[in-house]
């Protein structure tokens, strides 16, 4: 393969690639604006440094915005960008293999070699 033709993919995984980030973006996709703690508690295995880490790289990257309100104590939210909001059919796309993979996997174990 040319390096061309992987060159997307390869910008593709530095932007949502890991484990947290896909789901962050799922979340904010399907559910639209949260609070860090909403967050937080659908997504019980993050810990409070990985989810804020992640939450930043998105930001940077200019996929999720993030709003702090002025107020005690102080409030903050995330929702998609614009920008993130390009992402619906890749992760769309993600959770429907995802699915179909698990179906694949029980399939597989099911039979006897």
């Amino acid at each position: 393969m040319e390096q061309s033709t992987t060159h997307g993919i390869i910008k593709t995984l530095q932007a949502i690639g890991g484990k947290w980030k896909p789901l962050i973006l799922f979340i904010l996709l399907e559910d639209g604006t949260k609070r860090f703690g909403e967050l937080r508690r659908l997504m019980p295995g993050v810990t409070q440094g990985v989810l804020t880490q992640q939450l930043r790289e998105l930001e940077k990257d200019g996929l999720v915005n993030r709003v702090v309100y002025q107020e005690v104590p102080p409030k903050v939210e995330y929702s998609l960008s614009k920008h993130g909001q390009t992402l619906e059919p890749v992760l769309t796309n993600m959770c429907t293999w995802g699915f179909m993979h698990q179906e694949f996997m029980q399939k597989k174990g099911s039979k006897k070699i």
